[in-house]
């Protein structure tokens, strides 16, 4: 069954050239380098606290430490959440050019819009949140909570105030499709609020690929 795309998805390009920056765009990358130096600062914390306690990091210390972790469940969901990078974009590419909705059946991905691009991104964006959640609970049973040692106390300071993050992103995007349903016509305002989402989006996939190579790879 095909599906129009309503009013569409009147071309963005209409409107006056303009050589000045978007301020919207421009305000939201000056917040996400705030927010790197937030996150840098996580970082300190956790190499400060490796040096001074090498002990915790030390393989052997499976019941206190790194050795609980499961590396297999996290480098999975780590790539759900990278992936969810590419269909944001995705959702981006048509918001640029005017396509708020599929304009066939929904199996020909090609043919995507906005609306299911960034369905499918807050659905993975789900799934990762839900997996860590998961982590955690397992994590605990096992004997490794937040107040067990330093360890545990930066693994989960880390890795929790960047699910809030990812969090916050799954709430844009539902305040971007919100907007996209209420609307009769589809905006060149609501085109840069689906950009500036993408922007965070991106930033917190970058910080958690950092964070995952740092807490589980790095020996």
């Amino acid at each position: 069954m095909t599906v129009a795309s309503p009013a569409l998805e009147a071309p963005l390009t209409t409107r006056p050239a303009s050589n000045r920056p978007n301020t919207v765009a421009v305000g939201t990358i000056v917040w996400l380098s705030s927010e790197l130096m937030f996150f840098s600062a996580l970082f300190a914390i956790y190499f400060t606290l490796r040096s001074s306690a090498p002990e915790l990091w030390s393989q052997a210390e499976g019941v206190e430490g790194p050795g609980l972790l499961n590396l297999p469940f996290a480098a999975a969901n780590t790539t759900i959440l990278v992936l969810s990078s590419l269909t944001c974009q995705l959702g981006v590419f048509a918001a640029e050019r005017g396509q708020t909705r599929r304009t066939q059946g929904i199996a020909n991905v090609s043919r995507w819009g906005l609306v299911e691009w960034f369905t499918l991104t807050l659905l993975m964006g789900t799934v990762f949140v839900g997996g860590q959640i998961y982590e955690y609970i397992q994590l605990v049973h096992e004997g490794l909570a937040l107040d067990t040692n330093a360890y545990s106390s930066i693994f989960y300071l880390a890795t929790g105030i960047h699910g809030l993050h990812v969090t916050g992103g799954l709430v844009a995007f539902l305040l971007v499709l919100g907007r996209v349903w209420v609307s009769k016509r589809f905006t060149h305002q609501q085109a840069t609020s689906a950009i500036v989402v993408s922007y965070y989006w991106h930033f917190v996939d970058v910080v958690w690929v950092v964070l995952f190579s740092t807490i589980y790879l790095l020996k």
